[in-house]
């Protein structure tokens, strides 16, 4: 014989309101937090450090061009590593704060110039990688901008 399947959530308890009744009173719904909060901390300087070191790899390539890897090549991309990080790490913890047209422009900033500065590692001409960046930090802005702004209310408070 057939069953029916059970439905996710199970069975609504007395007193209590289904899932679906609760996402249309208005309410927003907090999605389960998966991880505690020492997994958040630890995420917290993690994965900047982990994109710090790609990013890094990243500028040392672009800079050698297919050359052999030499020591400067080494120190070039070690502080580049450093410096995406610790300042990806700022941006992480101060920016929320701002106010959502400072906190869109921040990342814009950090993008902009980031890309920027792999970008001109490259054979390029400094005004084409002055106009990459600019675009990709415009586009960037667009999309924070927008992200903040349908988010936040106007001092920077998360609205859902």
């Amino acid at each position: 014989m057939a069953q029916a399947a059970p439905a996710p959530g199970g069975m609504p308890r007395p007193g209590r309101t289904a899932p679906i009744e609760r996402r249309t009173s208005g309410v927003p719904v907090r999605p389960p937090d998966v991880f505690d909060a020492r997994t958040h901390r630890i995420g917290h300087i993690a994965v900047p450090v982990v994109l710090g070191l790609v990013y890094g790899y990243w500028v040392a390539a672009n800079a050698r061009q297919g050359g052999p890897i030499t020591g400067g090549n080494l120190l070039l991309g070690w502080l580049s590593a450093l410096v995406f990080a610790v300042v990806c790490i700022a941006l992480l913890t101060l920016a929320p704060r701002m106010l959502r047209e400072v906190h869109a422009l921040l990342w814009t900033a950090f993008v902009g110039i980031a890309f920027g500065f792999l970008y001109i590692q490259t054979p390029h001409s400094v005004w084409r990688s002055v106009i990459m960046s600019l675009l990709v930090a415009a586009c960037t802005f667009a999309a924070f901008f927008y992200r903040y702004y349908t988010r936040e209310d106007a001092f920077g408070r998360r609205v859902r």
